[in-house]
């Protein structure tokens, strides 16, 4: 006999249903049967990124680099990381763009 799955409520946001879905008192295999499970192939999806030249100080590279090593994650996405946190704080501040571009 099959397991009743509870029915996944309706969310008002993105927000709220990410919220209900990392708590730890929901179980997704509550509300999914696996077993139903499909597998999804995109075989027509383009990457999402463009690379960029950018010019950086050698010794500012060298100490990224030695931060990234220390860390144990490469330095490209170690760069991307900083970026996307530095623009996540300056969004949160109402940073004009041509403030954050300035410095």
């Amino acid at each position: 006999m099959s397991k009743r799955l509870k029915p996944v409520p309706k969310f008002a946001s993105e927000a709220e249903e990410r919220v209900f879905w990392e708590s730890p008192d929901n179980d997704s295999t509550e509300y999914f049967d696996s077993s139903k499970s499909v597998r999804a192939v995109f075989p027509n999806l383009k990457a999402t990124t463009t690379a960029i030249s950018l010019r950086l100080p050698d010794a500012l590279l060298a100490h990224i680099k030695a931060m990234a090593n220390k860390m144990d994650v490469p330095y490209q996405s170690l760069m991307k990381l900083w970026l996307a946190e530095k623009l996540d704080e300056a969004e949160k501040r109402n940073v004009p763009a041509k403030r954050v571009a300035a410095r």
